[in-house]
């Protein structure tokens, strides 16, 4: 049933327009030969060779990928890059995906693109990753640049027809959704109260306004101050808790336990996750989700279904070894 009510859904997804707002970093994977290692003449150090380079879309920029990936018709992308080398490179990279709209996502000269540089060892197991290399801007957005983003959002608020926001900074002011951004945000949603407006954030969504919230466990119990949710019951009275006083459906990750999510009259749904078929990498599964709810709900789909449809897109995103993964209309039917 839920597969073919997946096909009728997908079946609107080019006539759609999504706004994502948020935080676009550069996935850099550093390929390296184990093989290949020296030593150094000068440092004594090991010399690690990379033999391949490649750079993806990561955070924002992921959840544009995977709505690219589903067909989306048009997507606005709200934020920002460096004028630097991985800003090219991360332009480059949109520029493939004719779906989608630049026009507020401009080239800034003081600001760094935020980078996350992972070098993968190659191994007979499987690719290895070690230690991360991130760029990350720690110094306040620009109150001009702010001001800017805001009004993209204020603009495009009334013409699609989802928002996502995400916010993969540590540190708050120092992204795309500073407080300027998020009140806009929560001016739209007052306009648009049943339009998809699907928040996440690494930082906290603590002083986020009243939006669809994405998050995991932890981030839960933070917001709400629970203390154990290891009880089914329990946590999926608390989600529907925190939907009731927030007016907006809410969606709560579990890793391998799933997805919980509840509706603002209090009704709470859980999906399972599929079951692993081999090794995983979860990097970019969280993504696959989000983007995978607002596209089902800006498409009519009911909560209970948008939980089912992204548990089937994360499935398909964690098989996909050593790389920022998406999923498309067909990886998830084939798991539905």
């Amino acid at each position: 049933m839920i597969k073919m009510r997946f096909e009728r859904l997908s079946a609107r997804y080019a006539g759609l327009r999504v706004a994502v707002v948020g935080d676009v970093c550069l996935d850099r994977y550093l390929e390296i030969d184990p093989a290949r290692e020296e030593t150094s003449l000068e440092t004594g150090l090991p010399v690690h060779n990379v033999v391949r380079v490649r750079d993806q879309l990561g955070g924002a920029g992921n959840v544009v990928a995977n709505l690219a990936a589903l067909g989306i018709g048009h997507i606005d992308l709200v934020g920002y890059c460096g004028d630097d080398g991985e800003g090219y490179q991360v332009r480059r990279a949109l520029s493939h995906l004719s779906v989608v709209c630049t026009d507020s996502f401009p080239c800034v000269p003081d600001r760094r693109t935020f980078t996350y540089c992972k070098p993968i060892v190659l191994e007979e197991q499987g690719p290895r990753e070690r230690s991360r290399l991130d760029i990350k801007n720690d110094t306040p957005t620009p109150s001009w640049l702010s001001q800017c983003l805001a009004a993209s959002v204020a603009k495009l608020g009334d013409c699609v027809d989802a928002i996502i926001a995400l916010e993969q900074t540590d540190r708050a002011e120092t992204g795309v959704l500073t407080h300027a951004v998020r009140a806009e945000l929560g001016a739209v949603a007052r306009r648009r109260p049943t339009m998809p407006i699907l928040a996440d954030s690494r930082r906290s969504l603590r002083d986020f306004p009243r939006l669809n919230f994405k998050m995991n466990g932890a981030e839960l119990t933070s917001l709400m101050g629970v203390k154990d949710v290891s009880s089914s019951r329990v946590l999926r009275s608390v989600v529907a808790e925190w939907a009731q006083s927030q007016g907006r459906s809410t969606f709560v990750t579990l890793s391998g336990s799933g997805i919980i999510a509840a509706d603002p009259d209090g009704t709470s749904y859980h999906a399972p996750a599929l079951p692993p078929r081999g090794r995983i990498d979860v990097v970019g599964a969280g993504d696959s989700v989000t983007a995978n709810v607002a596209a089902a709900l800006a498409a009519g789909g009911a909560t209970a279904e948008a939980c089912h449809i992204a548990m089937a897109a994360a499935s398909h995103t964690i098989h996909q070894i050593g790389t920022t993964g998406v999923a498309s209309v067909e990886d998830i039917s084939a798991l539905l």
